[in-house]
């Protein structure tokens, strides 16, 4: 259903492209290998689907290839991918070599009779699977690729790096939960991640300029909620987090796409504002898709969440913890969220909109608003799938803590950035301001870590190793035969004098190397 309106509107959206043609192609190919993945019985024909979405996304992303940076970033988002693939195709086979299958069922009923709960092999199968998941769905320690994914046409983002691929790690662990269920630290690992992911990530939201980054880190948070739910057995409310976010994410999305669209593909939204009555259904579609966002009430967006963070408390392991990261998630993604439509689509005009939304655009995001607002009341046909969650009860403040956490932090948004209120300058000056402000901004500095301590020493040893042990030491041997040449043909200067001088010298070289080794006594 998204990609059907996501098609529509990309009727429009690509409307002027050269490509355009091409751009539909890789689009459908996407959607067959994406429903390849989701409706795969077993891990092989899954995996299949998996490398066929990753191949989709490298083209889709740097579809625009004359860009250098376009091409940069899709070959960044094929290797980063390509490491929790790897790790992922490593599970495979070690679930196949010890369980002799790869369906999903007997594989799941073979684990049962064969590993012991805590099992040391199955918790490195699952560790390995979640190294996949990690990957795709854009997770620490390997979620730098997003952001530089937002390279691709807007579509593209709101399709595959919203709503559907980076959720395929997501789906991942919940097809295969049997086997998570039967490894306590897997599970736990997986609950860690998602709540580190989501924190760092929000952070990150709240310092970035470019429209379609902040709803990139975004993205990478709310799958961090994803994985938060996975991790603590609240896989119903996992999936049905999922599916919301798919009606939102895409929302915003697209909806940021109207507005680039409109304004001569601008993406810093320090260069918008006053967009609220020129655009107004972009507009009504950013505030809708914000406020399912930050979970506000009576959103899709708040029954997910909220059914996630009170699973989180009631978990038997660090629940208050998990939950107490959750809910300070939930804060500043009400806050980065409300910053983009108080920055975006109020104040004074900056840029003025040179063409508005024809209806292939607008239809779309009507129907995404509606499902933003109604789709937590959708019941999801898989709840009964999963086991239910269990922990001790939560007491009444946890229940009206939790929603109204985000209603603060709009509230405390209004006050910065629309009414200025408050003022934040004084912070945001200090030292301190600038060195948390440009460490969030370059998202924890994940990037200059990688590039030196990854990249550089990597590129260094395939540089040392571009010629083998053999080239090398052939290549040595002429070298010195060379140096050893130029040398020695220095003496043949083709003068007579310097001969006679050098066979001089030998000669008494000779004759003195004879009288000191005895040759010139008497016997």
């Amino acid at each position: 259903g998204v990609g059907l309106l996501i098609h529509i509107y990309s009727s429009l959206f690509m409307l002027d492209d050269k490509d355009y043609s091409r751009f539909f192609s890789y689009m459908n190919l996407f959607v067959s290998a994406m429903l390849v993945l989701v409706l795969a019985d077993n891990l092989l024909l899954l995996f299949v689907g998996w490398e066929g979405v990753g191949l989709c996304s490298y083209l889709l992303v740097g579809f625009w290839h004359e860009d250098s940076a376009n091409g940069a970033a899709a070959r960044k988002a094929f290797i980063v991918t390509r490491v929790g693939d790897t790790a992922m195709a490593i599970g495979m086979f070690l679930l196949f070599a010890h369980l002799g299958t790869l369906d999903f069922a007997p594989m799941t009923a073979a684990a049962v009779s064969q590993w012991p709960e805590g099992s040391p092999t199955l918790t490195i199968a699952c560790l390995l699977l979640l190294g996949g998941a990690v990957g795709k769905s854009a997770q620490l320690p390997l979620q730098t690729w997003l952001p530089d994914a937002m390279a691709g046409p807007t579509p593209v983002s709101a399709l595959i790096h919203a709503a559907t691929m980076v959720t395929a790690g997501v789906y991942l662990i919940a097809r295969t939960h049997d086997l998570f269920l039967l490894s306590p630290f897997a599970l736990n690992t997986v609950a860690v991640i998602g709540a580190a992911t989501l924190l760092m990530a929000a952070f990150t939201a709240i310092t970035q300029h470019d429209i379609k980054r902040i709803l990139a880190y975004s993205t990478i948070s709310q799958i961090g909620y994803m994985f938060l739910a996975l991790g603590v057995g609240a896989w119903a409310s996992s999936i049905f987090h999922l599916m919301t976010h798919a009606f939102f994410k895409a929302l915003l999305f697209l909806a940021a796409g109207a507005v680039i669209y409109s304004l001569h593909h601008e993406h810093n939204i320090f260069k918008m504002g006053g967009l609220r009555k020129k655009l107004p259904v972009a507009f009504w579609s950013f505030l809708i898709g914000s406020a399912a966002l930050a979970a506000l009430p009576f959103t899709s967006g708040f029954y997910s969440k909220d059914a996630i963070l009170l699973s989180a408390y009631e978990n038997a392991w660090q629940g208050p913890l998990l939950w107490g990261i959750g809910l300070l998630g939930a804060l500043l993604t009400s806050i980065y969220s409300f910053r983009l439509v108080f920055i975006v689509f109020f104040g004074e005009v900056k840029t003025e909109p040179s063409k508005p939304a024809g209806w292939l655009m607008a239809a779309p995001l009507l129907v995404l608003c509606l499902l933003a607002l109604v789709g937590g009341f959708i019941v999801v046909p898989v709840m009964d799938v999963f086991p239910a969650a269990t922990g001790p009860a939560h007491d009444g403040l946890i229940a009206i803590i939790t929603p109204a956490v985000p209603i603060v932090g709009v509230v405390i948004a209004y006050l910065i950035f629309l009414s200025h209120s408050i003022d934040i300058s004084p912070w945001t000056d200090s030292k301190i301001g600038k060195a948390l402000n440009r460490f969030w901004f370059s998202h924890w500095a994940m990037d200059w870590l990688y590039d030196t301590f990854i990249v550089k020493p990597y590129a260094w040893m395939a540089d040392v190793n571009r010629m083998d042990i053999v080239d090398w030491f052939y290549n040595f041997t002429a070298d010195v035969v060379r140096f050893l040449h130029e040398q020695t043909t220095q003496s043949q200067t083709g003068q007579l004098r310097t001969y006679a001088g050098v066979m001089v010298l030998g000669l008494a070289a000779i004759t003195a190397i004879a009288f000191f080794s005895g040759g010139g006594t008497a016997p």
